[in-house]
This record gives C-alpha cells, structure tokens and sequence, in this order.
C-alpha cells in the first residue's frame, strides 16, 4: 500500500525476488518524491541524536551506485545521478561556530569532510558571496533527481511483473488476528498473506490498522522552489551548496538539466500543503544571502510537500505485532537516501520473516510498550 519510491522499491525488489507483487496507489510515482531535492547526504545530514540513524543513512550511500545503475538499466531511463559532492558554508560567525562544531561530530563519527575557509570556498563556487566564512567540502554526498528516480522504478516495476491498482487503499482486512489483504475504494477486496504499509505521511491514518500497530508517522511540511538556469551561460552553482542562514536551514541542488531546486521550509502544519509568500520569501532571501545572482533566475515552480515524520526521525521497517503486516515508512527527510537499504531490508523481511541486522534498531516494534521480539513471523 503506497507507490512513492519507498512502496515502489520495495515492490521491485520483492518481485525479483520471485514474489507475486502488487501496488495499490492512485497516482505510483508520486507522493513526496515529487518535492524532495534528491541529496544523497549522509554525511551532511547528520544531526545530533541521529547516530544510530547515521549507520543506515551510510548502508544506503554505499549501495546507491550499483543501485543507480542497476535501476537505470532495468527501467531504461536516466536517473540524473550526480557525484558532484556537497559543499556547506557558513555566512556568519555564528553559522561558521556551528558548522565547526558539526565537522568535529562529523570527525568524531570517523566520516570524511574537509574544512575550507571562505575564500576557497568561493575557488570551488565563485558565485557564492562575498561573505561566507567557511565551510565544509563533502564529496562523499552525491544527489539523484527524485522525479526521475521514481519514474524508474514504476517502469522497473512494470518490467518485473507487478501489478498496479490505481486506486486508494481504504482499509486493512484482517481476519483471525491475521493482516490478509485491503480493501479499495470501489470495495474490491485484494488478498494477499504479506501487505506492507508503505503510504509516507498517510500510513498512520488506514482504517483497519489496529491502535497498537498503528505507525506513529505525522506530516512535516516542506515548501520547495525550483529555478532554471540559463542554457548558455555557466551554471551558477556545480554541486549542492547547504546552509544554515540564521538559523534556517537551506539547500540549493544544481541538476545537470538547468534546474536549480531551492529548499526548504520545515513547518508542523497537519496536512496543509498550500505554498506560502512568506515561505517562498524566507526561501528567496536565505537563498540570495549565499548566491545573489540566484535573483536573476526564473522561478518555474513553487511547491509544497509533506515528509512522514516518525517521534525519532527515523523509518519504521519490517514486521509489525500483527502478523502478515509489515511497515516501511517515517523516512522523514531520508526517503530518497534510504531508498536502496529500504528495497534490500524489506525484500530480506518479506522473504524470510526476518530484519537484517542493519535495520534492527528500526523495528516497528521500538514505539509499542515493552521490547520488540526479534522475530515477529515465519514467511508464509
């Protein structure tokens, strides 16, 4: 249930692993995936309090290459895979103060980034301003462009065998304590001995989902923009520049197609997704305080989306307490990242009723009261 890149991941690999496989999603390809950057950014995003998350964001890095390739060969399409490297400055001195303190956690977790002053900041991206203080060289990040990524792996799906039903999922069946398929809208009832709930900022709002299983993931809204950079001059920027502009923490995403993403906002307002003057503003001016010449792009589109936030910012992967039902959601501000491990762990889970040891600290079970069994079911 869910066809953004996680249930679509997910899908793939369980169909290569020989499982009859079906998507339940109105629209497969959409969902978050739609508004997010694409950063592949485990060593940038790093965040105190996360460490334990850090160990799976590095999993995923690891495999994103051979799982770019592998994805962009099956499914025949480009994925706008980058290894440009992130670079993250500072534009005052309080900034510059953090990003210090978050080189020595990031040393201190054995990750690789090189500090720069200001002006050899501005050597790798002369159009930064004139003022940044310094900042941090990370060429282990990379990015990927999340539309495309996503159009992949509907088309992989395709070519694997699995069957789309463009409709809402509406309720979990569950018949002698036992999860054994969904209802869609329309009433067609779909039976299947393993459904794995997979809707993003949705999973926590199925009917049918049992209150103690229910996944505690909420909606996290994110306003993002999206500028075009002229063909026929230099781009303005060549890898991913991040910031945090008093306070407010800000990316710019160069794509090799002319596209500049701009984000993003971090709002805790349910399910609204309306973009804001104020959030395309603060985004605007944070951004133009880093690259003034970002001003004289045209702006192509504003957009707003809502990220699964889970209490520890952290997916919730695998078996749950009910048998036959299975989680992959919460990514937050990592579904793109964790797309990779994601597809791995939860093909490992549906096949063997089992967690890989990578994905243990994620467990559904960490929110219910009382520790989570180390297996939950045997595969049917």
């Amino acid at each position: 249930m869910g066809g953004g890149i996680i249930g679509l991941v997910t899908a793939w690999r369980a169909a290569q692993r020989g499982l009859v496989t079906a998507v339940v999603d109105p629209a497969p390809g959409g969902g978050a995936a739609r508004v997010a950057a694409g950063m592949l950014a485990a060593v940038t995003e790093l965040h105190y309090g996360e460490q334990t998350l850090l160990a799976l964001n590095l999993a995923s890095a690891r495999r994103y290459p051979a799982f770019a390739a592998e994805l962009a060969d099956a499914a025949g399409q480009d994925l706008g895979y980058r290894r440009a490297g992130t670079l993250a400055v500072a534009v005052d001195a309080d900034d510059r103060a953090h990003l210090r303190e978050l080189h020595a956690f990031q040393r201190q977790h054995g990750l690789e980034s090189e500090w720069l002053s200001g002006r050899e900041c501005r050597r790798l991206e002369p159009m930064l301003a004139p003022g940044v203080r310094g900042g941090l060289r990370v060429d282990g990040d990379h990015q990927i462009d999340p539309r495309r990524l996503a159009a992949a792996l509907v088309t992989a799906c395709e070519r694997a065998g699995v069957v789309f039903h463009r409709v809402r999922a509406e309720r979990l069946t569950v018949v002698r304590g036992r999860a054994v398929g969904v209802v869609t809208a329309g009433s067609t009832a779909l039976e299947a001995p393993r459904v794995v709930l997979a809707a993003g900022s949705l999973s926590g709002t199925l009917a049918g989902v049992p209150a103690e299983v229910l996944p505690p993931v909420r909606p996290v809204k994110g306003q993002v923009l999206r500028l075009a950079m002229p063909s026929d001059r230099a781009p303005l920027l060549h890898r991913t520049v991040r910031a945090v502009v008093r306070g407010n923490p800000l990316y710019l995403v160069p794509r090799e197609s002319g596209e500049l993403v701009v984000g993003a906002t971090s709002e805790e307002l349910g399910w609204d997704t309306a973009v804001t003057a104020g959030g395309v503003y603060e985004l605007l001016r944070d951004a133009h305080e880093l690259v003034p010449g970002i001003t004289e792009l045209p702006l192509t589109e504003t957009l707003a989306g809502l990220r699964p936030g889970s209490p520890d910012n952290a997916p919730l992967l695998g078996p749950t307490a009910l048998p036959g039902l299975l989680l992959a959601t919460g990514h937050f501000r990592n579904g793109v990242l964790l797309t990779p491990v994601t597809g791995d762990v939860m093909a490992h889970a549906l096949t063997t009723g089992e967690l890989p040891e990578v994905a243990r600290p994620f467990t559904p079970g960490r929110f219910a009261p009382g520790p989570a069994p180390a297996r939950t079911e045997q595969p049917v």
